[in-house]
């Protein structure tokens, strides 16, 4: 009782901030895009990536705080269909997003002279393209889930392959043998530039430390470009969501590996599924200060408002 207790109060947490924590960063991330002349890329990654993590939580966030709370099945067969098939749509688009915005980042830090900086995004409606991409690839990756979900109908707990109110039927080997080399493939890809660019980024971070230390040295001020800030924020980021996607897959592994039902492996894997759509948002905010810069825009608008109203 006092873990199924526990469940609840988690679940609920990890949703309710976690989509509260992505609609601040959007809205935040959209009004500096649409009232600032210059459209920056990166600004519209994190739009989409937040995007992104809404739909995570909403689709497994939400159908498992309900299932916590011991509600009834408000799931049909197609609602099962819709719900996993878009929690998985997304899954894949959050690889491929925190994939195209640390690549991005380690563009725009780049020196001048070098090769990559020609690669730059000149406007950010050259990311678009991209990430209808990124659907079609994780749409079509993901249709197999069409056929192979359905609703339980009956009671969730006699079914071991269950996701409390959808079942996931057994796959062909055929499918298994289609669908699971394609997401193998995109998560080593977007990985791979992932941590190829992260490399890249902390290389030029480490060259400007020492730059900055001989100012100092010197005695000359030097302030951080906000690219490297940024920088260090994506850095940050991608960290976030390493740990918590191979800490889910070596949970997975030991889950599968175990001959008998293991409440609290299953717990901590639902938990780690959540964990970078709920935290990825809170780093944002707290490395990059969204709120507080938020706050004093919306003081600054109510001032105004205000004296132009004493002035009438």
């Amino acid at each position: 009782m006092a873990l199924n207790y526990i469940n609840k109060i988690i679940f609920l947490f990890m949703t309710v901030v976690g989509t509260l924590g992505n609609m601040s960063v959007s809205a935040n991330y959209m009004f500096s895009w649409w009232g600032s002349p210059e459209k920056k890329p990166i600004h519209v990654i994190l739009i989409h990536l937040a995007f992104t993590n809404i739909i995570i939580l909403l689709t497994k966030g939400l159908p498992k705080t309900v299932a916590a709370f011991g509600l009834r099945n408000f799931l049909d067969d197609i609602g099962c269909k819709i719900i996993v098939y878009l929690e998985r749509v997304a899954r894949g688009l959050s690889i491929c997003t925190s994939s195209l915005l640390t690549v991005v980042q380690a563009i725009i830090i780049s020196p001048r002279a070098s090769g990559w900086r020609r690669l730059r995004p000149k406007s950010a409606w050259h990311i678009l393209p991209l990430f209808s991409f990124f659907w079609i690839l994780n749409g079509l990756i993901s249709m197999s889930l069409i056929h192979s979900i359905t609703g339980t109908g009956f009671n969730i707990s006699q079914l071991k392959n269950s996701d409390n109110y959808c079942y996931f039927m057994q796959e062909s080997q055929e499918i298994k043998g289609i669908v699971l080399p394609l997401m193998v493939l995109r998560d080593a890809v977007f990985q791979g530039a992932m941590g190829g660019a992260s490399g890249y980024m902390v290389f030029l971070l480490h060259k400007h430390h020492q730059h900055v230390i001989y100012l100092q040295n010197s005695k000359l001020l030097y302030r951080t470009p906000p690219e490297l800030r940024a920088a260090q924020s994506v850095l940050l980021l991608m960290l976030c969501f390493l740990f918590f996607y191979w800490t889910d897959c070596a949970f997975s592994i030991i889950l599968s590996l175990s001959s008998r039902d293991n409440t609290l492996v299953a717990n901590t894997l639902e938990f780690l599924t959540l964990g970078y759509a709920t935290f990825s948002p809170l780093v944002l905010i707290h490395k990059d200060g969204l709120l507080v810069e938020c706050w004093h825009a919306q003081m600054e608008k109510l001032r105004k408002c205000l004296s132009h109203l004493y002035v009438q």
